[in-house]
């Protein structure tokens, strides 16, 4: 028989028959069931204890019984070993049996009855031992931390934030509170993405003269990232570096990803060379957001170092590392370099190739009026089934724009119709830019009839034909525009002025 079942067992087994060496006398009034060394022995006592003990617990019934052990010390091992081993309601009742016969479990003891409630989510219970530790001050921080769990995980964040200011409102709150409950609440405000309530709780246990451990600083700098706060993630990783601490990998890898964010990439860079000399082998992931940190800074020859680490250490470029180093060239102005890279890629990589890949290609074409080689990337695009936006049909069109090829964005901008692809207002303004530098006036208008009424492209279109001289035609545009109740912009009304002042 278990100890766990003796206790709760209520035959009437003589307490000789079980102990072995006898009693040295009977109790003539009432017959116990006694338990070994190794539990309790069952009987009544104390109805009104009792009955209080019951008034708040989860576990109705529990019973008290008569102890044959008196050392607390022991005891509390035995109730120590209840708890661990999850055995909720022996535990209660040896718990509940060592207060009615005046014996105190050790703090010890009781923090593992308290864990046992928290781990069965037995809030009542677990109310109940703290209200008791706390009257007999033996709450440790051990304590409020478990407790504050049990209150955030059963009634939410805020009723365990409620009850943590309430802590540290009493006078002994510094000789309780510890870096460990701290950790525990910034943990709970953490999962309910409480960024601004996380930030207070640190700042708080600063002010505390506290100081911060690995957990902490893995907590504030993990939840930051993911709150999006990367000024404060990176501020928080630079005070660990300040108290000694080494960071583990994940943050140095959150920081990594938040530098790149706020361009940071000088910070980046001296976090990514800590990683290696702590041993750490970067993945393809962390190479890549080194590489976007740096494009993005314009350090094109620094991002096409840290290709060639990452080459070197026996990993494969995926699409993401061609994207970085496409658009490190590109943010450099190396639009030429994109070209030649793009096309040793599909020489060699054809199938990473993508239509984001593309894009940057078609990106150069335009800023170099490259509008053969753009129409020829749209048909690469097509050949390839890949699906065409109007952001790539806007490239091609903005460089026609450029080379001064009207007819031929034309061309494009029809295709783009015949493809079922919606131009948008950036399309339409290109187009009519280069159909008014060429002179194509009635196309201008067939495209006006088409679109729908929109105030920035027929301001476009007004300032374009008076700068042309064609004043008669801005002034019918003019007319339009205010009959379909669009409003002009100041540059329009300004040209509108002059045109009658000449008049």
């Amino acid at each position: 028989m278990s100890a766990s079942s003796r206790i709760i067992g209520c035959t009437c087994v003589h307490p000789c028959s079980m102990l072995g060496p006898p009693l040295l006398r009977r109790r003539p009034v009432r017959t116990p069931t006694v338990v070994d060394k190794s539990g309790v022995v069952a009987g009544s006592a104390l109805p009104a204890m009792a009955a209080e003990l019951d008034r708040k617990s989860e576990h109705r019934g529990s019973r008290l019984h008569f102890l044959e052990e008196r050392d607390e010390e022991t005891l509390s091992i035995r109730l120590i070993k209840l708890s661990q081993s999850n055995k909720v309601r022996s535990a209660t009742e040896l718990f509940d049996s060592m207060r009615a016969s005046g014996l105190q479990p050790s703090a010890h003891a009781c923090n593992s009855l308290l864990s046992c409630y928290v781990r069965k989510s037995s809030l009542a219970d677990a109310m109940r031992m703290f209200e008791f530790m706390k009257e007999k001050r033996m709450a440790t921080g051990h304590t409020y931390t478990l407790i504050l769990k049990a209150v955030a995980s059963n009634e939410g964040y805020a009723s365990a934030l409620k009850m943590f200011n309430e802590i540290e409102e009493q006078e002994d709150s510094e000789k309780i509170v510890d870096v460990i409950v701290y950790n525990t609440m910034i943990s709970v405000c953490g999962r309910a993405k409480d960024w601004m309530l996380v930030e207070k709780l640190w700042r708080k246990l600063k002010e505390s003269s506290l100081n911060g451990t690995l957990l902490t600083y893995d907590l504030l700098v993990s939840i930051f990232v993911q709150c999006g706060q990367s000024e404060l993630a990176i501020a928080s990783y630079q005070e660990m570096l300040q108290n000694g601490l080494d960071p583990s990998e994940d943050i140095m890898k959150a920081i990594i990803a938040s530098c790149t964010k706020e361009g940071k990439w000088e910070f980046a860079l001296a976090t990514f060379s800590r990683m290696l000399s702590a041993g750490v082998e970067p993945n393809i992931i962390l190479f890549n957001s080194m590489i976007n940190a740096l494009g993005k800074a314009c350090q094109d020859e620094l991002a096409f170092r840290m290709y060639h680490l990452l080459t070197s250490s026996g990993l494969k470029p995926d699409q993401y590392t061609w994207s970085a180093l496409l658009s490190a060239l590109y943010k450099s102005g190396r639009c030429w370099d994109v070209l030649e890279l793009f096309q040793g890629i599909k020489a060699n990589h054809p199938t990473l190739l993508n239509d984001h890949l593309y894009n940057i290609a078609l990106m150069s074409c335009e800023r170099l009026g490259q509008w053969e080689h753009g129409l020829q990337l749209l048909w690469m695009m097509e050949k390839d089934e890949l699906k065409i936006s109007a952001v790539s049909y806007n490239h091609v069109i903005c460089a026609c724009e450029v080379a001064s090829k009207p007819r031929v964005a034309l061309k494009v901008y029809q295709r783009m119709i015949n493809q079922r692809c919606s131009p948008d207002t950036f399309t339409h303004l290109s187009v009519i830019r280069a159909c008014i530098w060429g002179s194509l006036w009635n196309e201008v208008e067939d495209i006006l009839e088409e679109v729908a009424p929109d105030s920035s492209i027929y301001n476009a279109v007004i300032h374009g034909l008076c700068l042309r001289g064609k004043i008669g035609l801005a002034n019918k545009v003019y007319t339009k525009m205010r009959s379909m109740g669009l409003i002009p912009d100041g540059k329009t009304r300004a040209f509108m002025l002059q045109h009658i002042t000449t008049e």
